[in-house]
C-alpha cells in the first residue's frame, strides 16, 4: 500500500480566506497585500477585486471601479467553490459595490467576517463616498465579527475627534455599541512612542501595544493587520488571541521594511516575508 504524501495533505488542509477588496497598483496595499499576508501565515488566499488603484506610496493617482456585478460573481463564486473559513474586505470603492457585497455577505453570516472600514488613504485621500458610507454603516458593519478602524475613520463613523488614549476607549465601545460587534481600533497614528490598538468587545476592552518605529513611512499597515486577523480567524483561532498574532506580523513588517531611493528621496514597503 502506497504511503501517503504528506505535502498533499498538509495543503488539502490549508485554511482558505477571501478578501474583497481594491488592486493596488503598488503591491503595498489591497489585495496585494491581503495575498501576501495569507501565504506568509500559511492560508490560500482567493480574491474578488473591487476596483484598481493606480498609486505609488504616499500618492493616490486614479481608482477605477469594477462593474458592480462581477464583483458579485468573484465573491459568490469563491463561497460556492471553496471552503472559505474567513473573509475580510478592504476597499469596496462605491455604493453600489457596497450593496452587491452585503447581499453576498448575507447569505454567509456564519463565517468570520472582518470590515476594514476603509475610507480614508494614510495620504489623507477620501476613498468613500458619503452614499457608500450610509450603507456600510446600516448594512455591512453589523454583519462584521470585527471592524478595524483607524482614527480618522473612527472620527468619522462617531463624528467626534479622538486624541488620546482614554478618547480612544471610549470611541472603541461607542462603535462596539453602535454597531454590535467587536471593534479594534487601530491608534498609530495618534503622536507617542508606541502604537496601541484598542479592542472592544461585550463590556470587555484590551489594549495591544507595539513600538513605533520614527522616519518609516509605509502604507497598507491597516490592510496587512485586518488580513492577518482574517488569517488566524480562518484557521480557528479567537478574536483577541488571532489580534495579538497579527500585531506582531504587522509589527515585524513594519521594522524590516524595505526602501528604495526614488525622485521624492525615499520609498518604503512593507515586508510581510521578514
Amino acid at each position: 500500500m502506497p504511503s501517503k504524501n504528506p505535502r498533499r495533505s498538509q495543503t488539502a488542509a490549508t485554511a482558505v480566506a477571501l478578501t474583497i477588496a481594491g488592486s493596488d497598483s503598488s503591491g503595498g496595499a489591497g489585495a496585494q497585500a491581503d495575498l501576501k499576508t495569507f501565504t506568509a501565515l500559511g492560508v490560500y488566499g482567493v480574491t474578488a477585486i473591487t476596483c484598481i488603484v493606480a498609486e505609488t506610496p504616499g500618492k493616490v493617482s486614479r481608482i477605477q471601479a469594477a462593474d458592480p456585478e462581477i464583483v458579485r460573481e468573484q465573491i459568490e463564486l469563491w463561497l460556492k467553490n471553496f471552503p472559505v473559513a474567513g473573509i475580510k474586505t478592504g476597499l469596496l470603492c462605491k455604493a453600489e459595490i457596497v450593496a452587491q457585497v452585503v447581499r453576498s455577505l448575507r447569505k454567509v453570516k456564519e463565517r468570520p467576517l472582518v470590515v476594514d472600514p476603509v475610507m480614508v488613504a494614510t495620504t489623507g485621500d477620501v476613498l468613500l463616498a458619503p452614499e457608500a458610507i450610509q450603507i456600510y454603516e446600516r448594512k455591512l458593519l453589523p454583519l462584521a465579527t470585527l471592524i478595524t478602524p483607524n482614527l480618522d475613520e473612527a472620527s468619522r463613523l462617531l463624528g467626534d475627534s479622538i486624541r488620546d488614549l482614554a478618547a480612544m476607549h471610549r470611541a472603541a465601545r461607542a462603535l462596539a455599541k453602535k454597531y454590535g460587534t467587536a471593534v479594534l481600533l487601530k491608534g498609530g497614528h495618534l503622536r507617542g512612542r508606541r502604537a496601541i490598538d484598542v479592542l472592544s468587545w461585550g463590556d470587555c476592552t484590551k489594549e495591544y501595544p507595539a513600538a513605533l518605529l520614527p522616519g518609516v513611512k509605509t502604507h497598507g499597515t491597516g490592510c496587512t493587520y485586518s488580513a492577518a486577523i482574517t488569517a488566524e480567524l480562518a484557521k480557528g483561532v479567537e478574536l483577541a488571541r488571532a489580534i495579538a498574532t497579527a500585531k506582531r506580523f504587522v509589527s515585524s513588517a513594519i521594522r524590516s521594511h524595505f526602501a528604495w531611493k526614488s525622485g521624492r528621496g525615499k520609498i518604503f514597503a512593507l515586508n510581510p516575508s521578514g
